[in-house]
């Protein structure tokens, strides 16, 4: 991990994770990537759980639903790159090869970068602004597969 952080991939990469857990944490987003209690890919409304009205959840977007909007390229990009690159990460992990994790995550690199510069994560849309905060927490999710980047210095 700490040969992986100090590359540029793994720094840029650390980068996006602490901008993706500020934005977050900021929105009092939940360190879970799915709310507790519902099955996959059931949503909840306010009156289930105020704190997050309409939230889409993470699995709703790794699984491929449609969104309510056409995704900006830069978010659909990094939508595709996590679909490729979580199952190689998770792959990775089960065989405990985190070198292999940590190069699977590395590809999230640019997307997420891209993503930071070119889409609005707090839309004024609410549909929109939920999923990118569902993305990014799918984003978080998938790096603490590996690791708790959140502890990592620098």
């Amino acid at each position: 991990l700490q040969a992986f952080v100090e590359t540029a991939d793994g720094t840029n990469l650390l980068a996006g994770y602490k901008r993706a857990a500020n934005i977050l944490k900021k929105e009092n987003w939940p360190a879970s990537p799915c709310h507790p209690g519902l099955d996959p890919g059931s949503r909840f409304t306010a009156a289930e759980d105020s704190g997050m009205p309409d939230q889409v959840r993470h699995d709703e977007i790794s699984s491929g639903i449609s969104l309510s909007y056409t995704p900006e390229p830069a978010e659909a990009a990094l939508i595709q790159a996590l679909a490729t690159a979580e199952p190689l990460a998770d792959t990775a992990i089960a065989a405990e090869d985190f070198t292999a994790a940590m190069q699977a995550l590395a590809t999230l690199r640019a997307p997420i970068d891209d993503f930071f510069e070119k889409v609005t994560v707090n839309d004024a849309d609410a549909a929109k602004r939920n999923a990118r905060l569902g993305l990014l927490a799918q984003f978080r999710a998938a790096v603490h597969k590996v690791a708790d980047f959140g502890r990592i210095e620098g």
